[in-house]
C-alpha cells in the first residue's frame, strides 16, 4: 500500500466505529434535574481529556487491523503533529490528526493552523469525531458521528477563506527548519486591519500594485515578503479566533456538522437538546430530562413526586 491507500482504509476503519461506546470513564446520574441542568453546562470540558483517551484507543484499535501488520505500526505523538503517525516502510509517513467534538456546545471550538507547506504531499487527514455520553449528559462516551477530511484541503480552504489583503492576511510561520524540533514553528496566524480609512486605501492601493493574483493565497516566501510589508506598514492586530474549524467553510466538514446537529438522540434531535438545555426554561428542561432521561428530583434516597 502507499501513502493514499494507507490513509483510505484507515479512514474507512474509523468511520466504523460511529456508534461506538467506549469504556473509558464513566459519568454518574445526576441527582436532580437541576445538577443535570449544571453537568450540561461542564461535561463539554471533557473533551480535551476524551480526545486524548480516544487517540490511545484509536492506535490500538488500527494496530488490529491486519493489512497493517506488514508494512508497520501505528503510534501515537505527544507532543508533536500529527497525533497519530503510520511508521513502517510507507513514504511519504501517513498520520491523523484527531479533533474531539461535543456537539451540545456553540460550535466546533478545535482550530487547525498548521501551514498548508505541511501538506504538500497530502500525507496527513483530520479526523474530526463527535461525542456525547450515551444518556446525553452522563454514562459513557459515546462515537455519534466521524470524518476524515485531507489536510491539505482543510488548509486550503481555511486561507482562502480568511485572507482577504489588505483587511485580513494570513500569515506564515518563519523559517525555524535549522532549530531544534521543540522551537520549530508551524502555524500560520491570522491579522485584521486595525487603521483609519485613508491607512486602508494606502494599503489598498499596495495590494492593487501585486496584480490580478495579489489577493489569492500563497504559501510562498515572496507573496508572504509582500504581506509581511504590510503588516510593518500598517496597523493590525493579531485574530485570535483565528482558524477554528467551525469557521473555516469546508464543505465536508459543514456537511459533518449539519448531520451530527439534526440526528436525533433520545427523542430528539441534538441541535434541539442543546438548545433547550442551554436557553430553555427551567420547566421545559424539567419535563424534557423527566420523559426523556429518567431525571427526576430525588431526596433521603426517594422519588419526589
Amino acid at each position: 500500500m502507499d501513502t493514499q491507500e494507507v490513509l483510505a482504509t484507515a479512514s474507512a476503519h474509523l468511520q466504523s466505529l460511529t456508534g461506538h461506546v467506549f469504556d473509558l470513564v464513566t459519568l454518574s446520574k445526576p441527582v436532580s434535574p437541576g445538577a443535570a441542568i449544571n453537568l450540561a453546562k461542564v461535561v463539554s470540558k471533557l473533551s480535551p481529556l476524551l480526545g486524548n483517551l480516544i487517540e490511545f484507543s484509536t492506535v490500538e484499535f488500527l494496530n488490529n487491523q491486519p493489512e497493517y501488520r506488514s508494512l508497520g505500526t501505528w503510534k501515537r505523538q505527544d507532543p508533536g503533529f500529527p497525533d497519530t503517525v503510520f511508521v513502517g516502510t510507507v513514504a511519504p509517513t501517513p498520520g491523523f490528526e484527531i479533533k474531539a467534538w461535543f456537539p451540545l456546545a456553540t460550535e466546533i471550538t478545535a482550530r487547525f493552523r498548521d501551514s498548508q507547506n505541511h501538506f504538500t504531499e497530502d500525507q496527513t487527514y483530520i479526523c474530526l469525531l463527535a461525542w456525547l455520553p450515551d444518556q446525553l449528559i452522563f454514562g459513557k462516551p459515546r462515537i455519534i458521528d466521524i470524518v476524515t477530511v485531507s489536510g491539505r484541503s482543510v488548509a486550503g480552504a481555511r486561507d482562502d477563506h480568511y485572507h482577504n489583503p489588505p483587511d485580513y492576511l494570513v500569515i506564515e510561520p518563519e523559517d525555524t527548519t535549522a532549530r531544534t524540533r521543540n522551537l520549530q514553528q508551524t502555524n500560520t496566524n491570522g491579522y485584521k486591519f486595525q487603521g483609519m480609512p485613508d491607512q486602508l486605501a494606502q494599503a489598498q492601493q499596495l495590494v492593487d500594485g501585486w496584480g490580478p493574483q495579489g489577493r489569492s493565497y500563497q504559501p510562498i516566501p515572496a507573496y508572504q515578503s509582500q504581506l509581511r510589508r504590510l503588516l510593518a506598514a500598517f496597523p493590525y492586530r493579531l485574530d485570535t479566533n483565528f482558524a477554528k474549524m467551525d469557521r473555516i467553510r469546508h464543505s465536508d466538514i459543514e456537511a459533518f456538522k449539519q448531520g451530527v446537529l439534526t440526528r436525533e438522540f433520545h427523542g430528539l434531535s441534538i441541535e434541539k437538546w442543546g438548545r433547550l438545555l442551554f436557553k430553555g426554561s427551567d420547566k421545559a428542561v424539567r419535563q424534557a430530562l423527566e420523559e426523556r432521561l429518567g431525571i427526576r428530583e430525588e431526596r433521603a434516597g426517594e422519588i419526589l413526586p
